[in-house]
């Protein structure tokens, strides 16, 4: 540990598995107190009591992004308990392959509410007190689905176009409060959410899960998928002084698969 977040609180949604988790781990590794979110109980009871091992202090929460007041409300829990947020991580999200006219507008419209409104949600719950402290740092998980278009997930790459166009916009009237909002856009990472990626494609696609796979990684420059401890290790610069100069920034992070 070097301490790069030492003293700071840090929330984090979709904290139980994968990306989230990763970050949480480096956050600790570093020094944050945490406040993790997700929907899962038993998974945030796991992740917490691998964190502990850190000596930093872990509190955990079940919320659901999609219910504004229950955003609000955890925010407020982690004021209480820690005296304020220094940190958001907006990491929770869902997936859901479909052809564009297979969508039924609940399912489209559950994507947008989770990916893109919970973001909204926490953001606008948070940004008061970092204004009132005059500093604060947000880092939204975004994708590289919200840097270009992909078959079979338009629902999925809208809602994070919306997160890369939402971590623009309030960066530039966050700027002078000394706030930070800047976003990861991962490629394929390895996670859970890779293998229902893989499993789902192949299904559209007709083609084995060996033969979607090796397209995948003929798309990436490294030939290779990536691991959560790189999107923590760009999480941690994000979150800690080091960036305090960049902001609104949204950052490829897939192993060369886009140039963009």
């Amino acid at each position: 540990m070097t301490g790069r977040l030492a003293g700071r609180t840090a929330l984090i949604t979709g904290a139980s598995r994968g990306i989230g988790l990763g970050i949480a781990e480096g956050f600790a590794r570093e020094g944050a107190d945490l406040l993790l979110a997700a929907t899962n109980a038993d998974l945030l009871a796991q992740a917490k009591s691998g964190l502990d091992a850190y000596g930093v202090r872990v509190e955990t929460a079940v919320v659901d992004v999609t219910d504004r007041d229950a955003c609000f409300d955890l925010v407020r829990k982690g004021t209480d308990a820690f005296g304020g947020i220094e940190v958001l991580v907006n990491n929770a999200g869902i997936y859901l392959a479909r052809p564009f006219l297979d969508y039924s507008f609940e399912e489209f419209h559950r994507i947008q509410e989770v990916n893109l409104y919970g973001v909204f949600h926490l953001m606008q719950a948070v940004l008061p007190q970092m204004i009132e402290r005059g500093y604060g740092k947000i880092v939204n998980v975004a994708s590289t689905a919200g840097k270009w278009a992909s078959r079979n997930q338009s629902a999925y790459n809208v809602s994070k176009h919306g997160v890369v166009g939402l971590t623009r916009c309030v960066a530039l009237e966050m700027g002078r409060h000394g706030i930070t909002v800047n976003a990861i856009c991962p490629g394929l990472v390895h996670t859970d959410l890779l293998d229902q990626y893989r499993e789902v494609h192949a299904e559209l696609a007709g083609k084995t899960v060996d033969a979607v796979e090796a397209e995948f990684r003929a798309r990436v420059a490294a030939g290779r998928f990536l691991d959560v401890a790189e999107c923590a290790h760009l999480a941690v610069y994000l979150a800690s002084g080091e960036s305090d100069g960049m902001t609104g920034q949204s950052l490829l992070l897939d192993g060369g698969m886009l140039f963009v």
